[in-house]
């Protein structure tokens, strides 16, 4: 009979230390590319030039915020196919003989800001002049009009 093979001990030497910290910070530097990689990506641009600016201008904000919301209609903007941005008011009570127009401005700023012209299409609804060029828009409204509740500039959240 044969005697078992004798089993050597493991030795732990700086060679499993050098992968094991390879490998540790291989993984964090993975991660960090991943996830710097999707803010990049998902992040629209600057919110603020100047936060503490911003932050004097907060009250006034919320209160045009209230006015909007007193005014009992919302607004709408939605991108058609072939570029052109649609407005709608939704509402009860909706200015008749209001004129819209506005700003657009790529959020980061790869496009120059453009002035929007609108033209009425109907009940509440309004059609752009001239498309918008493919990307991310914001939009900044202002409605003119008696009916309207004097100038009135309508802030939209949405990205178009």
């Amino acid at each position: 009979m044969h005697a078992p093979a004798a089993r050597r001990a493991f030795r732990f030497t700086g060679w499993h230390m050098t992968m094991i910290l390879v490998a540790f910070f291989g993984i964090v530097i993975v991660v960090n590319v991943y996830m710097a990689t999707l803010a990049s990506r998902s992040f629209s641009g600057v919110v603020v030039e100047n936060s503490y600016v911003a932050s004097q201008h907060y009250n006034t904000w919320l209160d045009e915020a209230a006015k909007e919301k007193a005014l009992g209609w919302q607004v709408r903007a939605l991108r058609q196919g072939d570029g052109r941005v649609a407005v709608s008011l939704i509402g009860e009570v909706r200015p008749q003989n209001a004129v819209l127009g506005g700003e657009a401005w790529h959020p980061l700023g790869q496009e120059a800001d453009r002035t929007v012209s609108f033209r009425r299409a109907g009940d509440g609804r309004w059609i752009s002049i001239d498309p918008l060029p493919a990307g991310r828009w914001r939009l900044r409204l202002k409605l003119d009009g008696d009916d309207a509740a004097g100038h009135h500039a309508v802030r939209l959240q949405q990205m178009l």
